[in-house]
């Protein structure tokens, strides 16, 4: 079995790109889901807000998803982490 990636660096990812840190947990699926609704939930707040609300306010369902995408990607690498080093084998996390 690989080394598993550092947790903290999974969690870099994670703020710096959404999708990133399930990506480097190698969970692609859970990381393109995601990047596909903080887009998606991103479109539909711009599209339904005014234009003079802030930056924030027209994209707060995508930063909303993509805030729940970063602990989610941290919890996964540290669950890869804690079973590396226990040395179980794991089929698939939850």
């Amino acid at each position: 079995m690989d080394k598993p990636i550092n947790p903290y660096l999974v969690l870099a990812l994670a703020i710096l790109f959404p999708g990133a840190g399930h990506f480097a947990v190698r969970d692609a699926k859970r990381g393109l889901a995601f990047a596909f609704f903080v887009l998606f939930f991103s479109v539909i707040s711009y599209t339904t807000t005014t234009p003079d609300q802030s930056y924030i306010g027209r994209h707060a369902f995508g930063l909303f998803v993509w805030a729940l995408s970063i602990p989610d990607a941290y919890r996964r690498a540290r669950i890869l982490a804690t079973v590396a080093a226990s040395g179980r084998h794991h089929s698939r996390l939850a």
